[in-house]
């Protein structure tokens, strides 16, 4: 309890006095909010995002007309070559180039169902839009703990057109299968006549891990969609890249989703921006996520998932009650002024959890105070798990 009491007192003369006087949040997200620090991210997704990556850029620069102009065409071909593929299209949304990718794959190889995990975007996130706009069947592979292995598609049923690899597997943690496991998988796939295609919504923050080039992983795949807007911090987009009889036909699909908007810059020059100034930064958010993982991890009654983090984001998970849960951390974040989580979900039934990925925020933060806010962290789960 003293040590409790100096960690807050330290917070109280350095953090509350910049609170410029706010009041008492009500609640967990509203106490995230008013924080002066965050943990996670890049900072606050608002208009001077969009205008830092416009600054810059000469006014007279001619926009893109429906999937034409110097600024879509040298963009796509930037991704492309990152991607070590022949050709690239870029999306207003992941959610349109995946449904897309999988749509052409079943129509080359004139079958109608695909492969991928029971937690992916597709199955959890986009109201079945593969399986009402296209009619594909879908087959889950593993389970909802783990990752997908070889195994797991060697004993699929037939008749799959495409099996799709999450990497990382956002809803369990951001675990990753080994880049052997890829290789196998992989191959196996060319084999048997099977496409793969590879979610890689967050490929860049998995690459310090794999110790690996974008092309490198992407070479395993017979088609590869990346997003712009997670860890690169992007207003929204993404790219959807592979062979150029792959690429033509997605334009064409492109423009059946009404994806071909008269102009795409404004998400263009972000994406470029933001890539070109954080793409460099991915291997330290990893270092960085497994330093705050191991901090988490330190508390009891909380542990992190994966214990060691693969990328630069994990999942935090309590040993208690969800109201508890959000208790303390309403409670650290108005007391220490960082931002630890402004929501709190229940996974596997009784376990509250939250997400937390890492940015350019957390290195703002300076260290002895983030040490000094898990003391308080500590010691209020310890207050709680007491009274029980």
């Amino acid at each position: 309890m003293a040590e409790f009491k100096k960690c807050y007192s330290y917070i109280c003369r350095n953090i509350l006095s910049k609170s410029g006087g706010k009041g008492m949040a009500n609640t967990l997200r509203e106490s995230y909010n008013q924080t002066n620090y965050k943990l996670g991210n890049h900072g606050k997704r608002n208009v001077q995002v969009l205008k830092e990556a416009l600054q810059e850029i000469d006014e007279n620069v001619e926009s893109d007309i429906y999937g034409q102009g110097k600024i879509i065409e040298d963009f796509q071909e930037k991704m492309a070559k990152l991607l070590g593929k022949e050709t690239a299209v870029f999306f207003p949304s992941g959610t349109m180039a995946q449904q897309i990718a999988l749509r052409i794959w079943c129509d080359e190889k004139d079958l109608g169902k695909v492969a991928y995990h029971p937690l992916s975007h597709l199955e959890i996130h986009e109201q079945d839009g593969l399986k009402k706009l296209h009619k594909i069947e879908t087959i889950l592979l593993a389970d909802e703990t783990r990752v997908i292995e070889l195994e797991d598609i060697k004993e699929m049923e037939n008749g799959v057109a495409c099996v799709l690899l999450e990497l990382p597997q956002r809803e369990i943690g951001g675990q990753l299968p080994s880049f052997e496991t890829l290789v196998q998988i992989s191959s196996y796939c060319k084999e048997q006549g099977i496409k793969l295609h590879l979610d890689g919504a967050r490929l860049l923050e998995v690459l310090p891990f794999y110790q690996k080039t974008a092309a490198e992983v992407s070479a395993l795949f017979d088609s590869v969609y990346m997003s712009f807007y997670k860890g690169i911090g992007g207003i929204a987009g993404a790219i959807l890249a592979g062979s150029r009889e792959f690429t033509s036909q997605s334009k064409v699909w492109k423009r059946r989703y009404g994806g071909d908007l008269i102009s795409l810059y404004p998400y263009i020059l972000s994406a470029d921006y933001y890539y070109e100034k954080r793409a460099s930064k991915m291997a330290e958010y990893y270092e960085s996520a497994k330093e705050l993982a191991a901090l988490f991890n330190v508390c009891e009654g909380i542990r992190t998932l994966p214990i060691v983090p693969v990328s630069n984001m994990f999942h935090v998970h309590f040993e208690l009650e969800k109201e508890e849960a959000e208790a303390i951390l309403t409670a650290v974040q108005e007391m220490t002024g960082i931002g630890i989580s402004g929501y709190i979900n229940v996974i596997n039934e009784n376990t509250p959890a939250f997400e937390i990925s890492l940015g350019d925020a957390y290195k703002d933060i300076p260290t002895e105070i983030v040490r000094e806010m898990f003391g308080v962290l500590s010691g209020k789960i310890s207050e709680v798990r007491r009274e029980k």
